[in-house]
C-alpha cells in the first residue's frame, strides 16, 4: 500500500524558514522522481518542485533561488526547504510522485503524478 506522510507546514511570519517533509512507503521510492505541488485558496494547482531519481531538479521561478528540495533514498523520505517566505507562498502544499522517466529534468516538472500526500497548510503572513 503506497502511503505519502506530509509534515512540517504551518505559520510563519514574512521572511522566515519552514521545512517541508514526504515520508513515502509502498513503492520503488528511488526509481521515481518526486516533488511538490501547491494550491492557494481560489487558484490553479502549481509544480512548485522536483527532483528525479538521478537529482535532476527543477523549481518553479517564484521559489527559485528560496526553496531547496532534497531526497534521501536510503530513508525513503524527500523534503523541501523553504526560506524568505513570502506571503504569496501561502497554500496547501502536496508532496507527490512520478514513476515516468523524464518528468523531472532541469527547468521542467512535467505535469501529473502517480501519488499525492494529504497535503500540509503553508501560511505565512506578511
Amino acid at each position: 500500500q503506497v502511503q505519502l506522510v506530509e509534515s512540517g507546514g504551518g505559520f510563519v511570519h514574512n521572511g522566515e524558514s519552514l521545512e517541508l517533509s514526504c515520508a513515502a512507503s509502498g513503492f520503488a521510492f528511488e526509481t521515481y522522481s518526486v516533488g511538490w505541488y501547491r494550491q492557494a485558496p481560489g487558484k490553479e494547482r502549481e509544480r512548485v518542485s522536483c527532483i528525479s531519481s538521478d537529482g535532476r531538479i527543477y523549481y518553479m521561478d517564484s521559489v527559485q533561488g528560496r526553496f531547496i528540495i532534497s531526497r534521501d533514498n536510503r530513508a525513503n523520505k524527500f523534503s523541501l526547504q523553504m526560506n524568505s517566505l513570502k506571503p504569496e507562498d501561502t497554500a496547501v502544499y502536496y508532496c507527490v510522485t512520478d514513476p515516468r522517466p523524464g518528468a523531472c529534468r532541469w527547468g521542467t516538472m512535467i505535469p501529473g503524478f502517480r501519488h499525492m500526500g494529504q497535503g500540509t497548510q503553508v501560511s505565512v503572513s506578511s
